[in-house]
């Protein structure tokens, strides 16, 4: 099953894309909730190319690496990426107002769709907000 979320971010474009893409962004806004936060990040951004954030509970009683391959790279519109057996695409499409950030991903069997979509929308709310203020 594919899970979507959505958010649009005023900002230009080439903003948009760096903050998403590189580690020094990443840490500031890859995170669910304000207990969690993400420790590293690293980026080999090119089709192939391996990508891992380290995830962890802020009180230090648990963490997980978040890592996989990208497979497709279009500069400023699209990313997608394997990470195990599952899938995400990402896409940005510049509109009148910012950026429109779309994301598909392939469900686990782990937690509920519900709370899949809830954690991964509030991890992109996170990055709204983060681009956003940094204007």
């Amino acid at each position: 099953m594919k899970i979507t979320v959505e958010a649009n971010v005023h900002a230009p474009i080439e903003k948009v894309w760096l903050a998403y893409t590189t580690p020094s962004d990443i840490v500031h806004w890859n995170a669910a909730s304000d207990d969690w936060h993400t420790t590293q990040a690293s980026v080999d951004l090119r089709p192939g190319g391996a990508f891992s954030s380290r995830m962890e509970a802020k009180d230090g009683s648990f963490g997980f690496d978040f890592a996989g391959t990208y497979t497709n790279v279009v500069p400023n519109r699209l990313i997608e990426y394997a990470f195990g057996d599952r899938q995400t695409k990402v896409e940005f499409k510049e509109k009148p107002e910012g950026v429109a950030v779309k994301i598909v991903f392939d469900a686990e069997t782990t937690h509920s769709i519900e709370q899949q979509q809830e954690g991964w929308q509030a991890i992109l709310d996170n990055f709204v907000r983060y681009v956003e203020a940094q204007r």
